[in-house]
């Protein structure tokens, strides 16, 4: 079954195209990673599945219903929703309440019977290090804690779909750590997560299918494995290569720079490896190490935004 569907969804704000016949599919169970530059509509797709943007024309599906046809179906929208968790980029928590309130608070929209909220409600915040500030006012919280809470009551419905925006910003390294781990149980729990992120550390992570979108059309949508061997198909191979003595790797054909003793790099048009293993034994010659250098995942992204 497929999470979300998108098809040909457009949005126009004014004169400006926000979304421009975006078409997207997230699997069931995957951690799907949607990048894009400032301005791309990440936001504004996402506002869209959750129904507080009205798009112009189109279709959205969400976990088997159909929420949007050229119009909002407020009966499917509610019952996708209730299996919804989402984590904004921007929000405003209750200053004045403590997580025990709003997390109880926001359970009660969902409908949760009373004991079921405070268990569900301690096991969250235990995970993220906050039960022994469940009574402290969030007002008095710094940044950090303030998207821990945020997490968890994204989750405190155990939904099928939990979608996150930004959901790192503010963290420490050790709350980074604990998100990526959280995020990863969801997907090991049969869940589906659409993150949203300009780290693009993060995203190589933690995510195994990723989406691009670019003045609102999607560029491009794969995992990352297949992602970078098509980069290094399409742009070339970078062998990175130690021996234990000289290799003369003159008419090869490759570009080849020498970097210290006995360390080569080797730039070639396809994954010629086991050549470079041939043309090094011919001369008596033995290979220490020798690997592929993948682009990372910003490498890729800057590429095809350009």
């Amino acid at each position: 079954m497929t999470a979300i569907i998108i098809e040909d969804l457009k949005k126009m704000y004014k004169d400006v195209k926000a979304l421009d016949g975006l078409n997207l599919n997230v699997p069931e169970g995957r951690i799907y990673g949607f990048l894009g530059p400032n301005g791309a509509g990440k936001s504004t797709t996402i506002m869209s599945m959750l129904g507080i943007v009205r798009p112009n024309s189109g279709r959205i599906e969400l976990l088997g219903k159909e929420v949007f046809n050229d119009g909002f179906s407020e009966g499917n929208l509610v019952k996708a929703k209730e299996r919804i968790g989402y984590m904004p980029e921007h929000a405003t928590l209750w200053d004045f309440l403590t997580p025990l309130q709003t997390l109880d608070i926001i359970g009660l929209a969902y409908r949760i019977p009373k004991m079921e909220r405070a268990k569900r409600a301690r096991e969250l915040l235990e995970m993220v290090d906050l039960w022994e500030d469940r009574n402290r006012k969030v007002g008095k919280f710094s940044k950090g804690m303030r998207q821990k809470l945020l997490l968890v009551q994204a989750l405190i419905n155990d939904p099928d779909l939990l979608i996150l925006d930004e959901p790192m910003n503010g963290l420490d390294p050790k709350g980074i750590a604990e998100f990526k781990e959280i995020i990863r149980r969801q997907k090991d729990e049969g869940k589906t997560v659409f993150f949203s992120s300009h780290i693009l550390a993060h995203v190589e992570e933690v995510c195994d299918t990723v989406g691009v979108i670019v003045r609102g059309k999607l560029r491009l949508e794969d995992t990352i494995d297949n992602i970078k061997r098509e980069f290094l198909e399409r742009g070339g191979y970078v062998i990175l290569v130690e021996t234990n003595k000289p290799v003369d790797f003159t008419g090869t054909g490759w570009k080849v720079e020498t970097r210290g003793e006995n360390r080569y790099v080797i730039r070639a048009s396809s994954d010629v490896r086991e050549r470079v293993y041939d043309v090094v034994s011919s001369q008596g010659a033995k290979i220490l190490q020798m690997k592929v250098r993948t682009p990372s995942l910003e490498e890729i992204f800057l590429k095809v935004v350009e």
